[in-house]
């Protein structure tokens, strides 16, 4: 965090000075090693160990927050007779499916819900999981049963024991390399966290989400917070570190193919897609806030289609496009490798050196017809097809290479209104200070001329697949010479407003479903709530929370779930850890924050029979996105490779499996293993170490602006690999020598910076080494160097699709790579050696 967020990292020091314990776990030692309290390096990959650790300690220790967990998680839950663990299954949760490689997750419900006489949609078994096939009755999550004692054998609480009860300090200490005395003291610093008095928070970052079990990482870590009571509570949580100024927003108001502003699901071809109604009945609960889903789904139809959607025509839903298929980026490389892509907008982004198995991706972009590439400068993306390692090698000719490719300028950040969402959900406003240079324009301007455009000539086009292009508003002042798009009309259309008189609404929960509202992101209501009150230009901090500086979604809101500071009866946990409370006297909920729950509901009220939506929902229940109100231990649904977190090895692993021998990596996993992206074994004598690619302090992530800039050049000068003086002296290198690595996939040179900051880890009995490369360069610039995404796959965690950057296997070797045609050669024929593929 000291070296890659390092303004948000002030905090943590100035938290650490008043006396916080920071803890550190990383494979390398940075410079948050070396201002921790505890730090302790981790063989890469085993995250899930190291935490299920921390899990089992928790719990074999007494050290969760017990009234906390009983009232404010799924704990209690009691699960079917028939659902079968991986500890029973020997690696995998009942309802695998070997043939089809995915799971059914039928037997992952709760024991006892009941149903309620309502129709859903013909689908609505993939909602619920206990749904008959076609039409069935609406399971009721509040109404299942539960064991307040924690003693039934099938309670959640019970089988968490049971899961983590072999992931003890020993086999910590065996497989992930934390030597046992360390491990001890960070869980017991740590889990001491707890409790009415104390809170302990996590941060973690892509060296989590990057593996082929990320999601199921930061559901370990939500885990352990959950049992020590460090959700919705100040000091607490779990921090998602963004390394870019909106990736949070880029999220909120998605560049991801599969969801709508939001978080509302795209439609599914063939799933959810026939009609509204349907797919409402899908994605809606019947208790919990997203019971009011159909009002956010209408209001943003309402955003985007205006007049023409009417109630008659679902509100414009059949013009929305469908999910066909795999159109994450690394499914968008691999249908265009295979000649089914015809055209790329690159915006922002350097698939040729930043993407993984960037070797790949470059002869892929090769196949299209035509790329356009928006950039401040001419990357690695636009001059692929004559200037790349693949023209110097042969693979490619840019004679033969048939991709038009058109490179238009952008304008940078400076020279652009807009708004930014950070790590912690605040928008953020930023003025533009000049106007960009020549033809650089902004990507606003950019899109929507061009969406203009298009809506010039669909006019022209009577055709049924023109409708929703005509129907689409697109009706932006324009300002200034360059005929630039007023931004905050389109925050105001994000905030949302009443149709019939366009007046702006305060927040989310005035938005409707019967089309007398619009809003572009239901979850950004409220941030600007009347005219000339723009919430994300605000600049007055007034209390340590921040509020009055920027709009922080949902409500202004700074700590999601904050109903659970305070304790059942609606007291704060203790002073020193108040946020909100029940104020008896105004019968309502009041505090430090905006609360997040509504605001006159009772901590004693009950749900009367058949309540639907929040109503549904007793007053001791802060998780209010969850049909029953309670943070999830157990995930009855939503994940495709199972309800509890549990180890495996990496895609390519110097181990095997230690608790699971028949099941290496995760079993649904998509390796898109082909020609051109192969694997090692694991393990691999060909490929005896692990490499992880990180971010540096001075390059941006594939470095097309910070290579471009002397300043920053000059701090990182060079492409580089990091060893430790053990893996030096094996190999015969010294430190600033060239060393080639390579991977299944690629080969690369680099400068070996020999350091103590990586160290061999005793895993099994066996020194295993760790390599870390960091991945900014790339062959243009002012200082260029092999790319080190050359060296990854292209696989697909299941559940969003990341790939595995982290816990891959390497080889090193002393001296430069072979160049021209020579370098396919040289991999060849280490490829060519024992299990060759």
């Amino acid at each position: 965090m000291a070296e890659n967020h390092p303004v948000g990292f002030q905090w943590v020091m100035e938290a650490r000075e008043r006396g916080a314990q920071l803890i550190h776990v990383d494979p390398r030692f940075s410079r948050t090693s070396a201002v921790a309290n505890i730090w302790a390096p981790l063989r890469a990959g085993s995250d899930i160990l190291f935490l299920g650790g921390l899990i089992h300690y928790a719990l074999e220790n007494g050290k969760d927050f017990r009234e906390y967990v009983v009232h404010y998680t799924n704990a209690s839950s009691i699960l079917p007779q028939d659902f079968k663990d991986t500890e029973d299954l020997g690696g995998v949760f009942s309802g695998w499916d070997e043939k089809n490689q995915k799971y059914d997750p039928s037997t992952w419900f709760y024991q006892g819900c009941k149903a309620r006489d309502r129709v859903v949609a013909r689908d609505a078994s993939e909602h619920c999981g206990h749904c008959k096939d076609g039409y069935g009755a609406a399971v009721d999550l509040t109404r299942c049963e539960t064991d307040v004692t924690l003693n039934h054998p099938r309670c959640v609480y019970q089988l968490l024991k049971k899961h983590y009860a072999r992931y003890t300090p020993e086999m910590i200490e065996r497989y992930c390399g934390v030597p046992k005395e360390r491990f001890l003291k960070i869980a017991e610093t740590f889990c001491s966290a707890s409790g009415p008095e104390k809170t302990g928070a996590i941060c973690y970052a892509l060296g989590w989400t990057q593996q082929s079990k990320g999601p199921q990482i930061i559901r370990a870590a939500a885990i352990l917070q959950l049992l020590l009571g460090n959700i919705g509570r100040p000091g607490g949580g779990i921090l998602a570190l963004r390394g870019h100024a909106s990736i949070q927003g880029s999220t909120d108001i998605p560049t991801l193919y599969d969801i709508l502003p939001g978080y509302l699901p795209m439609p599914l071809l063939g799933v959810d897609s026939d009609n509204l109604a349907d797919y409402i009945a899908k994605h809606r609960d019947l208790t919990g806030w997203w019971w009011n889903f159909d009002k956010y789904m209408v209001s943003l139809l309402k955003a985007y289609y205006g007049d023409a959607a009417t109630k008659e025509n679902d509100w414009g839903f059949d013009w929305l496009p469908r999910v066909t298929g795999d159109h994450s980026h690394q499914g968008y490389f691999l249908e265009m490798m295979d000649g089914k892509v015809e055209g790329l907008f690159v915006m922002g982004q350097n698939p040729a050196v930043a993407g993984p198995n960037s070797r790949f991706e470059r002869k892929a972009l090769s196949k299209l017809k035509w790329l356009v590439v928006r950039d401040m400068v001419e990357l690695e993306t636009a001059s692929f097809w004559y200037d790349s390692p693949e023209v110097e090698r042969g693979e490619l000719r840019p004679e033969e290479i048939s991709t038009e490719v058109f490179l238009l300028p952008a304008a940078g950040h400076a020279e652009k209104d807009g708004c930014f969402t950070n790590t912690q959900r605040l928008l953020q406003w930023h003025q533009k200070a000049v106007d960009p240079p020549g033809d650089a324009r902004s990507e606003t301007w950019f899109m929507y001329h061009l969406g203009r455009r298009l809506k010039e000539k669909a006019k022209k086009d009577p055709r049924p697949r023109n409708a929703g292009l005509n129907a689409l508003t697109w009706d932006y002042s324009l300002e200034g010479e360059l005929q630039e798009p007023r931004v905050e009309e389109v925050l105001q259309e994000i905030n949302g407003y009443t149709v019939a008189d366009r007046k702006l609404v305060s927040g989310f929960g005035e938005l409707k479903a019967d089309g007398s509202t619009a809003c572009g992101c239901w979850i950004y209501s409220g941030v600007f709530p009347r005219s000339g009150e723009n919430r994300a230009n605000q600049r007055n901090s007034l209390d340590y929370l921040g509020h009055g500086w920027g709009f922080a979604w949902p409500s202004d809101r700074r700590i999601i779930y904050n109903r659970a500071s305070a304790d059942p009866a609606g007291r704060p946990w203790s002073e020193r850890k108040k946020l909100v409370w029940w104020d008896e006297q105004k019968k309502e909920w009041t505090g430090l924050d905006v609360p997040d729950f509504t605001k006159t509901k009772a901590p004693d009220y009950q749900p009367y029979k058949n309540a639907e939506g929040d109503d549904a929902l007793a007053g001791d229940k802060p998780f209010i996105l969850h049909a029953d109100g309670v943070g999830w231990i157990w995930a009855p649904k939503g994940l495709a490779d199972g309800p509890l977190p549990t180890h495996y090895e990496s895609l390519e692993s110097p181990v095997r499996n230690p608790l699971y021998p028949d099941v290496q990596s995760n079993p649904a996993v998509l390796k898109e293993e082909r020609p051109q992206n192969e694997y090692a074994n694991s393990p691999d004598a060909r490929f005896p170490f692990v490499m992880s690619t990180y971010r540096l302090t001075e390059h941006h992530t594939s470095g097309a602006m910070s290579r471009m800039l002397p300043h920053l050049a000059e701090l990182q000068p060079e492409f580089f690999c990091e060893i430790s003086p053990e893996l030096a002296k094996e190999r015969g290198v010294e430190n600033g020598d060239w060393v080639t690595l390579m991977t299944a996939r690629g080969i690369v040179e680099a400068r070996a910076l020999v350091t103590a900051r990586m160290r061999p880890l005793l895993i099994n009995g066996k020194n295993v080494h760790q390599v870390g490369v960091p991945y900014h360069w790339g062959y243009r610039g002012l200082v260029k160097g092999d790319s080190a995404n050359d060296l990854v796959a292209i696989s697909e965690e299941p559940n969003v699709r990341i790939m595995e950057a982290k816990g891959i296997l390497c080889d090193l070797s002393p001296g430069r790579r072979a160049q021209g045609k020579a370098v396919l050669e040289q991999l060849n024929a280490h490829l060519g050696g024992s299990d060759a593929h």
